[in-house]
C-alpha cells in the first residue's frame, strides 16, 4: 500500500514512532498474536535499528518470551568470561545478541510497506502523527519509542561505549564472549573491554566506561580499541562497522514526578518509559516484557497502553531501589580508578545469584550477600549513598 500524500490520512491499528528495539519487539509480538493488525513503524533513518547490538542472558526472560523472541537472535553462546586484575572466571549462563541488521531484516519482512523509513515525525499525539512532509497518520494506539528523554527527576550516571566490528587476519581463538575485561587501564571511570566472537575471524570489540558524564571521544577510544586488539595478538584487516552508545545508569529518581511531566500524549515506551536495567543499562528484557504487556491488552488504545506501561515502569523502579543504591556506591563512594573493585567482588558470588541480579530478580538474601563482607568502598562514603533525595537535590541545583 502506497504511503498517503500530503493532505491525506493513513489509518492504522498501531503507530510505532521510532524504529528501535522497543518498537520492533512490540511489532513482532503484536503481529505474531494478531497478523491482521495494521502496524506502521515510522523511522527517521534509512534502516531500522541503526547500528546497535542488544544483548541479554538467557535467564533474563521467561520461556514464553524466549519462544517468540527467537527470530531476532543473531548470535548465542553457551557461556561467557569476565576478567579483573585479581580474578577471572567463566560462567555457563547462555548469552544472546540481537544485531541491528537482524532487526532490520525481520521487521522489513514482517511489516513490508508498513515500515516507513526516512520519515521524521514533527507532531506526535495520542491518536495521530504528522510527518515533516505534511503527511498524517492516525491510529487508536500511538506508541512513542524514540529513546530516553532527559528529566530533572532522574539522576543518572552513564555507560558509554564505542564498538568496532573487525575482520581479522587470523582466527581470534575465542569460544565465548568476554563481557568484562577490566584488566585494562581504568580511564574515565570504570572501564572494561567487551568482546563478542561473531565468527572465527570476526569480533565486535567495545570499549566501555561507566562515567559521570556522557561525553565520548570517539577518535581517542578507537585508538584504545586498536591497542587492545594488538595486545590480544589480533591484526584487523578492516573495521566493517562501528556503533556508539551512551546508556543511562540510574542513581536516583522520583518516578511519579517523571511520569507527571508533560509529554506528547502518546504512550511512551522502552527507554522513554525509564524501562532499562538500572546497573547495566540493558533494555532488551524490559522491552520484551513490555511487548508482552501491550499484546495482552483487552483494547489497543493509547490510554490503555500508557496506563499499563506507566504502572510497569513505576513498579520496576520501586522494586529496583537496591540496584540504584549499588550504582550510587559505584559512582559516588568509589574513586573512579577503583570502581572496578565493586564488580570484581560481585563476580566472586555464586552464579545463580548473578543470574537473578541481571534478571532484576535479586532476592532479599541476594542483596544481603552482595553487601556482606569487606566492602570494596569506604564505609563512611558508602553510608552517605543510602538516601536518594540528596543526589536528586544536588542535580536540580546544578541545572
Amino acid at each position: 500500500m502506497a504511503p498517503a500524500q500530503p493532505g491525506q490520512t493513513t489509518q492504522a491499528d498501531v503507530l510505532l514512532v521510532g524504529g528501535g528495539l522497543a518498537s520492533g519487539l512490540v511489532a513482532l509480538r503484536l503481529k505474531g498474536a494478531r497478523p491482521d493488525l495494521r502496524v506502521i513503524m515510522l523511522e527517521r533513518d534509512a534502516r531500522i535499528g541503526g547500528e546497535h547490538t542488544w544483548s541479554c542472558f538467557a535467564t533474563d526472560v521467561s520461556p514464553a518470551i524466549d519462544q517468540w523472541l527467537r527470530p531476532l537472535i543473531a548470535h548465542e553462546w553457551a557461556g561467557y568470561d569476565v576478567r579483573f586484575p585479581s580474578h577471572s572466571r567463566t560462567l555457563t549462563t547462555a548469552y544472546r545478541a540481537i544485531s541491528s541488521a537482524q532487526l532490520h531484516s525481520v521487521m522489513s519482512e514482517l511489516l513490508g510497506a508498513d515500515a516507513w523509513l526516512s520519515v521524521e515525525a514533527s507532531e506526535v499525539k495520542a491518536e495521530a502523527v504528522r510527518l515533516s512532509d505534511g503527511r498524517r497518520l492516525a491510529a487508536p494506539l500511538v506508541i512513542d519509542a524514540r529513546g530516553p528523554r532527559r528529566s530533572q527527576h532522574l539522576a543518572l550516571g552513564w555507560q558509554k561505549f564505542l564498538g568496532q566490528e573487525m575482520r581479522l587476519a587470523a582466527p581470534h581463538g575465542l569460544t565465548r564472549p568476554v563481557i568484562m575485561d577490566a584488566t585494562v587501564a581504568q580511564l574515565d571511570g570504570y572501564r572494561f573491554l567487551y568482546t563478542l566472537p561473531l565468527a572465527a575471524d570476526r569480533v565486535l570489540i567495545e570499549d566501555t566506561r561507566y562515567a559521570d558524564g556522557p561525553a565520548l571521544d570517539v577518535t581517542r577510544i578507537a585508538g584504545d580499541i586498536a591497542a587492545y586488539a594488538d595486545a590480544q595478538g589480533w591484526r584487523a584487516l578492516e573495521v566493517t562497522r562501528e556503533e556508539v552508545g551512551v546508556l543511562p545508569i540510574a542513581l536516583a529518581g522520583d518516578i511519579d514526578a517523571y511520569w507527571s511531566e508533560p509529554t506528547t500524549g502518546a504512550a511512551d515506551a522502552g527507554m522513554r518509559a525509564a524501562l532499562f536495567h538500572p546497573t547495566t543499562g540493558y533494555s532488551l528484557p524490559d522491552a520484551a516484557r513490555q511487548a508482552e504487556l501491550i499484546a495482552a491488552l483487552p483494547a489497543l488504545t493509547t490510554t490503555a497502553a500508557r496506563e499499563a506501561i506507566m504502572a510497569m515502569s513505576k513498579r520496576a523502579w520501586r522494586e529496583r531501589a537496591f540496584y540504584r543504591l549499588l550504582n550510587r556506591m559505584l559512582f559516588r563512594a568509589a574513586a573512579p580508578g577503583e570502581r572496578y573493585r565493586v564488580l570484581e567482588r560481585f563476580y566472586r558470588l555464586p552464579q545463580p545469584l548473578i543470574e537473578r541480579f541481571y534478571a532484576g530478580r535479586a532476592s532479599g538474601a541476594d542483596k544481603l550477600r552482595i553487601l556482606t563482607g569487606k566492602p570494596p568502598v569506604p564505609i563512611r562514603r558508602a553510608l552517605g549513598c543510602l538516601p536518594e533525595a540528596p543526589l536528586l537535590a544536588e542535580r536540580a541545583e546544578s541545572r
